[in-house]
């Protein structure tokens, strides 16, 4: 057996294997525990947003001063945005006070709902009657 040709085999195999490997990365959100609704929607977007492209979600709730004593809140402000995002992500790792920050993490389910492409279908109904009234 040629020695160059079974290496030049064994590296072939090592790519394929590595091109089938699948790179999670763990991306991060930071809230305070008084935020507002849209600003709440707008975090709750880029947890959106990070889920439908696979990657893992650390949020973070980060308290100041005296909020530390109300954990309460920033519990219940991650299982809002828990329950929000049900049907793209589950909890991977619980809401956990760790020093002045509450952490949970969230990971993406394994077939997320492709996200609606709602302004391709308004231009299409444009053209169809644009072509009608011509």
């Amino acid at each position: 057996m040629d020695y160059g040709k079974d290496k030049y085999r064994k590296e072939q195999a090592r790519k394929a294997a590595r091109k089938k490997q699948v790179n999670i990365n763990v991306r991060e959100i930071k809230l305070r525990p008084k935020i507002g609704d849209h600003d709440f929607n707008t975090k709750r977007g880029h947890v959106e947003r990070f889920l439908r492209g696979g990657d893992k979600v650390k949020v973070t709730i980060m308290f100041r001063g005296r909020e530390v004593q109300h954990p309460d809140l920033g519990e219940k402000l991650l299982r809002r945005l828990a329950s929000d995002l049900d049907e793209l992500g589950r909890i991977e790792s619980q809401p956990n006070l760790d020093g002045r920050n509450m952490v949970m993490v969230m990971s993406p389910k394994k077939e997320a709902p492709p996200k609606a492409d709602v302004g391709s279908g308004e231009r299409q109904e444009t053209q169809e009657t644009s072509a009608a009234r011509s």
